[in-house]
């Protein structure tokens, strides 16, 4: 079977999204690719945001493969399924200029994984794959779907739920093989503020979910259970980016824990990174050793300054709000730049966070400014405000969070619009 990859051309204006905004490594879609060659499909990743592809340019290239299945992604990268844009209106208009190319039109991605019959519906597809797809869209391009758990699907007439959100198993992914057109063109840093990149970056997964279950974190679906690839796997991935001209990875780990061999087989390489992570989770002699590995940027989730603001998100986090203050500065003598992420929460008083950040700030710790959290469906705060997600959920919490705020994100430059506004028009 020939089977198109394809990830959207990207856009976010109206949106709440507040993700990276720039192309990334689509890594689901490379991990699919690998798996489907290896089981004998003729597969292309055509990304069209990160080869600033226009719908037209998309349609012509889909359509000169002569796909027998198109999948197409929700989200710009596994990077951001867990805060990917609420709207579905680009996967919209990608899925209606491809849906005659094909015998098959599949979409992946966090919307299917938690609300299926609605992305179902919305897209118009004949397949919504619920959670990680790579192992799932091998058994669909061998003809299997009655016996597959975690599809969602037409079926006389009505639409068929079966199963549940499927994990891949992930610890025996083999190194990942970019083309060396896609790594040119990718010249963004993630989360570098340390230096202008001279060369180019890339994404690396070295590890996938979470041990921990934060209320605000929409993972349950997706991307869940923590699993780790083994070091001499990702050395040898990053290895072969090196000998492309990368000279930075980010890592998407969900939370880049401590992993000693990782970083043991950085040390030396002249290869930078960035992570983000939890930095009550690192020892001060850790976090030595992943500044001497390369590390140039850390994004670290302390959330909330009080502890009651920490156990009400569900943090069991056992430093005090001063250790964590220290073990911000005790990675700051290692790494250019750490970033102290915090998020708005009633439990803390704003008078006390601003004098905060500004003492982090003025030791060289960025801490930004409070982010009014958006309760994704598939998170527990939003189970704790309107109980398992339907259909409507991501109209509801759309809805609620346009309307409990005057302001938003510090990088956000205009006020988003509501999302039966962003998805009238696809």
């Amino acid at each position: 079977m020939r089977v198109a990859l394809v990830n959207p051309p990207w856009r976010y204006d109206g949106s709440i999204y507040f993700g990276c905004r720039a192309p990334h490594l689509p890594i689901e879609l490379g991990c699919a690719a690998q798996l489907l060659a290896a089981a004998g499909h003729e597969t292309r990743i055509i990304d069209a945001h990160l080869f600033g592809l226009s719908l037209a340019d998309l349609t012509d290239q889909v359509r000169t493969m002569t796909p027998d299945m198109i999948v197409i992604t929700t989200a710009p990268t596994y990077l951001f399924w867990r805060c990917a844009p609420p709207e579905l209106r680009v996967p919209q208009e990608t899925a209606r200029v491809l849906r005659d190319l094909a015998p098959i039109l599949v979409a992946i991605g966090p919307h299917g994984s938690t609300t299926p019959r609605a992305a179902l519906t919305k897209l118009a597809v004949d397949v919504v794959v619920m959670g990680e797809s790579e192992e799932t869209l091998v058994r669909l391009a061998a003809g299997e779907r009655d016996a597959v758990p975690g599809l969602c699907y037409r079926d006389a007439g009505t639409i068929r739920v079966q199963g549940g959100p499927q994990a891949a198993r992930f610890v025996d992914m083999a190194p990942l093989a970019w083309p060396d057109a896609f790594v040119a063109r990718h010249r963004h840093h993630h989360h570098r503020f340390d230096a202008e990149p001279t060369g180019p970056g890339a994404e690396v997964e070295a590890s996938r979910g979470c041990p921990y279950n934060c209320t605000f974190c929409a993972k349950e679906n997706f991307r869940n259970g923590y699993r780790r690839r083994p070091a001499a796997s990702v050395l040898e991935e990053i290895s072969r980016l090196q000998r492309q001209g990368v000279e930075y990875v980010y890592f998407i780990d969900e939370i880049f824990l401590p992993n000693a061999e990782l970083l043991d087989g950085l040390v030396g390489r002249g290869l930078t990174f960035g992570v983000q992570t939890r930095i009550d989770l690192w020892k001060p002699d850790q976090l030595a050793l992943l500044g001497r590995a390369g590390c140039v940027s850390v994004e670290a989730g302390v959330e909330s300054l009080s502890p009651e603001g920490r156990d009400a998100l569900g943090k069991k986090c056992r430093l005090t709000t001063d250790e964590l203050a220290e073990r911000l500065l005790a990675a700051k003598r290692h790494i250019p730049f750490v970033q102290a992420n915090l998020i708005e929460v009633p439990q803390d008083d704003d008078e006390t966070v601003q004098r905060w950040r500004d003492t982090m700030r003025s030791a060289g710790v960025w801490a930004n400014d409070p982010v009014p959290l958006f309760p994704y469906p598939g998170a527990p705060d939003y189970r704790r405000m309107w109980g398992e997600p339907d259909d409507d959920a991501w109209e509801r919490a759309h809805a609620w969070y346009l309307a409990q705020f005057a302001g938003f994100s510090d990088i956000q430059e205009e006020r988003p619009k509501p999302l039966h506004e962003l998805e009238c028009c696809a």
